[in-house]
């Protein structure tokens, strides 16, 4: 089961991308609509409500007068609180009622407004945000009904794009023709959660096809994060810490398009279990022999490859992982002697494993000159 947390601000179109999904076979799980069962006429959610806010958040018909209990609710963080302690695990229940019930090969889209606000991304395998500009949101807000002044409120009180760019692993610009976003949608499905499913599902790692060596992604560094979060989140208490390592981690350093990551143990004992539970998670074993790690996993992302490597802490290996991109980033003539022997070696190595062994040499005298760098800085991980 491929799980997929679908945002967007409110008027950018995201129950498009979200209908869409759905025509082609995703199981949507709306928690916009979960919200409103949980409080129908009739439900304990709706009856704890009334009891916490009073009979003045009902209609005539014993119903929830929403904008009534949006009053009573807005600007007061102890009453908005109270709510969400009512609302927000029934919310849970349902939804986890909802993935159970969704079949194992299943493409499971979480339609949820405020996956940024709640930092619900690392739960998901991808997070898809939908955006359009600002004009363009008021416009279909109007078409709405709504005026401006509420329209401008309810997207002032939501994530920025700001802070919805860095946990977006898709981003998708409705703010244009509706025909746009729909084959964007498309593609999407097509060319990559069809196929991430299955290698979730198979416990296959993605393929980093053939190494080109590119100029730094700036995007590099988020796309890291973005996977950290999640190892973190599946390692849970095993994993003392979760680092971005290898050439996307130094600053201005051309390098493939490939993240390497190293969840860190406190012992052997743990890269086993560490290892069950980031495979669990989306980062299967790979058949990649460890060089200096204890265990060598990848993403199963077909589109974004991550490598992770499972360390026990303390450990040479361990240690070098974490200076010779330290390194690298304090001696720019080193950096740039090493992008250009990548360049000569991918020229001539199109198989990633050989472009890998063919650097292991580099590799013996980069621990040498990282280690005497260390010493003279005084530098510690």
């Amino acid at each position: 089961m491929l799980r997929v947390g679908l945002t967007g601000g409110i008027g950018s179109g995201k129950s498009t991308v979200a209908t869409r999904l759905a025509e082609h076979g995703a199981v949507v799980i709306d928690s916009d609509r979960i919200a409103r069962e949980v409080v129908e006429p009739g439900t304990d959610g709706l009856a704890e409500v009334v009891a916490e806010f009073g009979e003045d958040v009902l209609t005539s018909d014993g119903r929830l007068d929403r904008p009534a209990l949006a009053g009573a609710v807005f600007g007061d963080d102890s009453a908005r609180a109270r709510l969400n302690a009512i609302l927000h695990p029934r919310i849970a229940a349902r939804t986890g009622e909802l993935v159970a019930a969704a079949e194992a090969g299943a493409v499971v889209v979480h339609d949820v407004p405020l996956l940024v606000e709640n930092r619900l991304a690392p739960g998901y395998h991808l997070v898809v945000v939908v955006d359009a500009p600002v004009e363009v949101r008021l416009h279909r807000l109007a078409e709405r009904g709504m005026s401006e002044v509420d329209a401008r409120a309810r997207i002032a009180a939501q994530a920025t794009e700001e802070q919805r760019r860095p946990v977006a692993d898709v981003w998708l610009d409705n703010g244009g023709a509706r025909d746009e976003v729909l084959a964007a949608t498309d593609a999407l499905w097509a060319d990559e959660l069809v196929r991430f499913e299955s290698d979730v599902r198979l416990r296959r790692p993605g393929d980093p096809g053939r190494p080109r060596v590119l100029a730094h992604d700036d995007g590099w560094p988020a796309r890291a994060a973005r996977a950290i979060a999640r190892l973190r989140l599946a390692a849970g208490g095993s994993a003392r810490r979760v680092d971005h390592i290898g050439s996307t981690a130094v600053p201005g350093l051309a390098g493939v398009d490939v993240v390497d990551l190293m969840v860190t143990v406190d012992a052997p004992a743990d890269v086993d279990v560490v290892a069950a539970r980031i495979a669990d998670a989306g980062f299967p074993a790979t058949a990649e022999e460890p060089v200096w790690s204890d265990r060598v996993h990848a993403g199963a992302d077909p589109v974004r490859y991550t490598r992770v490597h499972v360390c026990v802490a303390d450990s040479p290996g361990w240690w070098l992982a974490l200076a010779v991109p330290a390194w690298l980033a304090a001696d720019p003539a080193a950096a740039v002697g090493y992008a250009e022997l990548k360049r000569t070696i991918a020229a001539s190595h199109p198989d990633a494993t050989d472009y890998a062994l063919a650097k292991r040499p580099w590799f013996a005298e980069a621990a040498d000159a990282a280690r005497g760098w260390a010493r003279t800085t005084g530098w510690r991980p």
